[in-house]
């Protein structure tokens, strides 16, 4: 009998080897999208594939192309913000105030973890509900401030002008009672990352936002200015640097030269003597807001601050004493604005200090290793990303306006508001009674109006 040989295998109907496959099984195996077919002949599977696919773009393409949209894109915000601009104050309020929404949103997005918000339902609503009460309080304080001659005498906004920090306080301690409650165990550390994180976010975008708001009420040229004047430079940077661009500025945006950046102040500072002989000329731009209906077309009238006023300012007798010929002798005496001064202060700063607003973003985004903020702007990445400098500009012109330019007088707002406040009603009435005598001794008002007034206005108590 003969011995079974080791090592030899037989083949069974359950084996697959040599078994012809399955329709289900010859789709698995196919390339998605590509049409498979079984050869019976052969017993092998074919795939055709369609030579229909377009090849790969190079870089030079993706450039390109990224360089189009970028350009596209650049005039229509450039077209957006100069219809608003001479649409009236109204739509650049607006336009700042979606600026800090979208702003905020995308600061907020690149510290989150889906994953973790995901259990943690209240986390992004208390974001919205801190961004909402932030906004509140700052915005009430600008309208308080600048329109009190309309809010401090409606009967129902008074209440809410008169305690207004207070409202807005509690509206605080409800968000901060509810952000304690919503702690739950094993998410403290993102919890409270977050929490601070959404206050970081709320003093670098709304609280800067906020002044820059205040700007506009001053002034257009307080908001148009400062905001032309880091563009100009972020564009003469640009060009400086690839004319001249020789020595790194530093690590955290490798692009940046010094020879840019010197290059970009002394174009800025240039510039910025064009553009303020040129708005001073339009009371539309130089009129504190007091109609928000205003435009391009109706104008403002005001009278101007002394800041836009022509001055003498004499030169330095080193200078007038020069042997020069006569058709370059100095005269003793230049008359220009002091506003021209001002604003090569402004161009200094936004050469010199607002670009690291941006160095300050772009440390950011290394930080979370993320290439822009958003996609809100198609090929410039998020709003966050073209206003980085914008935020810090905006403050420095608030406390600059504040401190060495504003004209501090009576206004009429801040008359009523010290009546309002600080008198009862008959207090206020016997004010009243006591600026009709004066009208009626200026002989702005007929002395009949005088007694009809005295005719509605309360007895006075003994």
């Amino acid at each position: 009998m003969a011995r079974p040989r080791k090592g030899v295998q037989f083949q069974h109907r359950g084996s697959n080897t040599g078994r012809r496959p399955s329709v289900s099984e010859s789709e698995g195996t196919s390339e998605p999208g590509s049409p498979t077919r079984y050869n019976g002949l052969n017993g092998k599977l074919e795939t055709s594939k369609e030579e229909d696919e377009t090849p790969p773009q190079s870089e030079y393409e993706k450039k390109k192309q990224t360089f189009i949209t970028r350009t596209i894109w650049t005039f229509v915000m450039i077209a957006v913000f100069f219809v608003a601009l001479f649409s009236g104050h109204i739509y650049i309020i607006g336009i700042v105030t979606a600026i800090q929404i979208v702003s905020f949103k995308e600061v907020i997005a690149i510290a989150n973890v889906p994953s973790r918000a995901k259990n943690l339902p209240f986390t992004r609503s208390l974001n919205w509900y801190f961004l909402g009460t932030t906004m509140y309080f700052l915005y009430g304080e600008s309208v308080i401030y600048y329109f009190k001659h309309i809010v401090l005498i409606d009967k129902v906004l008074l209440p809410f002008a008169t305690h207004h920090r207070f409202i807005s306080f509690m509206l605080y301690v409800i968000g901060f009672v509810f952000f304690v409650a919503s702690l739950k165990k094993g998410h403290y550390r993102f919890q409270f990352t977050q929490f601070a994180w959404t206050h970081m976010a709320l003093y670098l975008i709304n609280v800067q936002a906020h002044f820059i708001m205040n700007n506009i009420f001053e002034g257009l040229i307080w908001f148009f200015l400062p905001a032309a004047l880091v563009i100009v430079n972020d564009i003469f940077a640009y060009i400086c640097g690839v004319l001249f661009g020789r020595t790194q500025l530093i690590k955290l945006s490798p692009k940046k030269t010094v020879e840019g950046f010197v290059g970009a102040w002394i174009c800025t500072v240039i510039s910025a003597f064009g553009f303020t002989s040129l708005l001073i000329r339009h009371n539309y731009f130089i009129c504190p807001v007091n109609d928000l209906g205003a435009n391009i077309f109706t104008g403002l009238s005001c009278t101007p601050n002394p800041v836009f006023l022509p001055q003498a300012y004499p030169l330095p007798t080193a200078l007038t004493s020069l042997p020069l010929p006569a058709i370059l002798h100095l005269p003793q005496t230049i008359n220009i604005a002091p506003i021209h001064i001002h604003m090569q202060i402004f161009a200094t700063f936004a050469s010199l200090i607002a670009p690291f607003g941006g160095f300050f973003a772009s440390g950011l985004k290394r930080t979370f290793k993320v290439k822009d903020f958003g996609e809100s702007i198609p090929g410039h990445g998020g709003i966050t990303d073209r206003m980085d400098c914008q935020f810090i500009m905006g403050m420095f012109t608030f406390m600059y306006y504040q401190s060495f330019v504003s004209v501090y007088k009576a206004s009429v707002g801040g008359v009523i508001e010290m009546a309002v406040q600080g008198l009862d009603e008959e207090g206020v009435v016997e004010v009243v009674r006591g600026l009709g005598k004066y009208l009626v001794g200026q002989g702005v008002v007929r002395e009949e109006v005088l007694e009809c007034l005295n005719g509605g206005l309360p007895k006075r108590r003994r």
